[in-house]
């Protein structure tokens, strides 16, 4: 037998695999092996030959490994600050009357659009570095901060150029359908033909997304533009994805489940109806506390109703500059229990198992078993809850991106060890 390239012992694993009835699919006192990249096997310790078939063993004196964390929602690209709205959103304006003002969205769109691709990737590579070092290894980066031809492929060649540029997975998803860009004020329907006629075809043909995501709100994109949207993504066999129900209930989940999204995002005033859609086409809960935290909104989606339906339910940070400016991805899965009442169980498999389904990615990543992809983490906790209850304190022992151990440096970031 070919030896393992590497071999990690006396370790706890937390697989958060379905097939295991322990609480995080726990596997207590067993080895994890490496080959090429992917898991090659998972044994009892007590299982182990004498002699070790590896090129290196790694004891982690009974440290717990988890797969890595996936952050399914984020909007890591763009340009300048939306710090001062903020600032007049905590003195009492609305996020609707600042996006009604120019803001919001539209004033992200104008700051990005004066930058180049090279320049959008340098501004978003600290942020992505943020992630990694908490122990992400899989990030979906939206785009939607150009809403023209060039600007979308912009932003989805800058994301495709981060990934050659980190350790670290990226899916990328067209937003095109973020908001309405000013030259097409009072003309949605002939924007939405050009997102569907232009950018859509564009984008598919270079093959720069692996999805297209549409907002569907009062101050966004109408159910039924969003259908013409996700018919035009079909042709090109691009999955679906949805902003829906955050900020009314607009029945726009109800509308995207017709076309078997990967994910519905956000959900906050979904309603019952739109939980049966949503369990019946089998797309992932994508849940987003950092937004529901920043806009102060009372409204919390329906937890226990998707629950009740065996929705699967994800954690997302949905970084991004105007609504959820927290480059955190740990700190939402605390939210998402203190918030949302998740258990930490519910929310560590949001962040890993749950998130790799959000993005069509469940054969691959997000457990840890054999042939699956050897991204995952080496805490060092007594227990895998510490990882969602504990904020701030660095835990984290060792990344492994593909089989390649990626140590952090005194600045944060990740470099090969």
């Amino acid at each position: 037998m070919k030896p393992y390239d590497r071999l990690w012992i006396n370790a706890h694993l937390a697989t958060m695999d379905p097939a295991i009835s322990a609480p995080y699919g726990a596997l207590k006192d067993h080895a994890l092996a490496v080959c090429e990249g992917k898991i090659a096997a998972i044994l009892p310790m007590q299982a182990l030959p004498a002699e070790l078939p590896a090129k290196e063993i790694i004891d982690v004196g009974g440290r717990w490994i988890t797969p890595g964390l996936i952050d399914c929602h984020t909007h890591l690209i763009f340009g300048g600050s939306r710090a001062e709205e903020i600032a007049r959103r905590w003195a009492g304006a609305s996020y609707e009357e600042i996006a009604r003002q120019g803001g919001g969205i539209m004033a992200t769109v104008r700051a990005t659009r004066v930058l180049d691709q090279q320049q959008l990737t340098l501004l978003a590579l600290p942020r992505l570095q943020t992630l990694l070092a908490e122990g992400v290894t899989m990030v979906e980066i939206k785009s939607g901060y150009g809403l023209t031809l060039d600007d979308e492929l912009k932003l989805l060649q800058a994301a495709r150029q981060l990934a050659a540029l980190a350790p670290v997975n990226i899916c990328t998803t067209l937003l095109a359908a973020h908001a309405l860009p000013p030259e097409y004020q009072g003309r949605a329907d002939e924007y939405v033909d050009y997102v569907c006629r232009e950018i859509i075809p564009a984008v598919a043909e270079r093959q720069l997304a692996d999805a297209v995501d549409v907002f569907c709100e009062r101050i966004a994109f109408s159910p039924e533009q969003c259908v013409r949207i996700f018919q035009a993504a079909r042709k090109y066999s691009l999955p679906a994805k949805g902003h829906v129900e955050q900020l009314s209930n607009f029945g726009g989940g109800k509308s995207a489940a017709r076309f078997q999204p990967l994910s519905l995002d956000h959900l906050e005033y979904l309603d019952g109806e739109g939980v049966e859609a949503l369990a019946r086409c089998g797309a992932v809960a994508v849940l987003l506390p950092g937004p529901y935290y920043f806009l102060r909104q009372q409204q919390k989606p329906p937890i226990e109703a998707l629950r009740a339906a065996n929705v699967p339910l994800a954690v997302g940070s949905d970084f991004n500059p105007g609504t959820c400016p927290i480059c955190s991805l740990r700190l939402m899965l605390n939210m998402a229990c203190t918030l949302f009442g998740l258990s930490a169980e519910e929310a560590l498999r949001g962040a890993t198992r749950h998130a790799a389904q959000a993005l069509g990615l469940a054969n691959r990543v997000g457990v840890l078993a054999v042939g699956r992809d050897a991204d995952f983490l080496v805490w060092d906790i007594e227990h895998p809850a510490e990882i969602v209850c504990e904020f701030g304190v660095p835990r984290l022992k060792q990344r492994v991106f593909h089989g390649e151990i990626t140590a952090v440096s005194q600045e944060g970031y990740l470099s090969p060890k």
